[in-house]
């Protein structure tokens, strides 16, 4: 009974799950740009591809400000301290910033952060963060980090994606602060595996 009820509901849940975008963003059922991106993980760099990822499972693709500032430290750790919940949903965790990949080697092994669980790519020139329809903007000049270095890079709007393994967008979560961000895409990746396990079609 409790089974049946779930799965009556389950279409309504997602429905406000996945209602949630960011102001000139994708949406839902848009196709997710494929990209390819030089990235670090535990502080080694390697050449990540959104494509070779969704083969295992749905990819949360989180674009944030910059490395060492204080929203994306908190989002950072968020992300880090909730990635096995994100596994048992059978999703992955790619951060995207127009970081340099010297400043993401280091933001990826910090332990404060990323801890060396989340993996961070380099969109240097902002080109997939446009391709995603997302804002990108200067930072003023002068502007330091959270260690006090100074930023030499852009800024993207903070958004995230949850890209399901046929390259569709299926919820895009944005204006929420860095911790519900990674709240909310972690409800939305629970809910996706849920609806896999019963059958029910999105």
């Amino acid at each position: 009974m409790k089974h049946r009820i779930f799965k009556a509901a389950l279409p309504a849940l997602l429905f406000a799950l996945l209602a949630l975008p960011a102001a000139a963003a994708l949406k839902e059922g848009d196709a997710a740009p494929d990209f390819n991106l030089k990235a670090s993980l535990a502080g080694k760099d390697f050449n990540y591809s959104l494509k070779e990822s969704l083969k295992k499972g749905p990819v949360v693709v989180y674009f944030y400000p910059s490395a060492y500032t204080g929203g994306c430290n908190i989002q950072a750790h968020s992300f880090a301290v909730n990635t096995e919940k994100f596994a048992a949903a059978g999703a992955s965790i790619v951060g995207v910033s127009l970081d340099s990949i010297a400043r993401l080697n280091v933001f990826s092994a910090d332990p404060e952060y990323c801890a060396g669980k989340v993996a961070v790519a380099s969109d240097a020139g902002g080109k997939v963060a446009k391709a995603f329809d997302l804002n990108v903007t200067d930072i003023p000049a002068g502007r330091k980090d959270t260690r006090g270095v100074e930023i030499d890079h852009a800024r993207v709007e903070r958004t995230t994606f949850i890209v399901t393994p046929d390259g569709k967008v299926a919820a895009t979560v944005g204006d929420l602060t860095p911790a519900a961000n990674v709240e909310k895409a972690l409800e939305v990746v629970q809910a996706l595996a849920k609806a896999r396990a019963t059958g029910t079609r999105l």
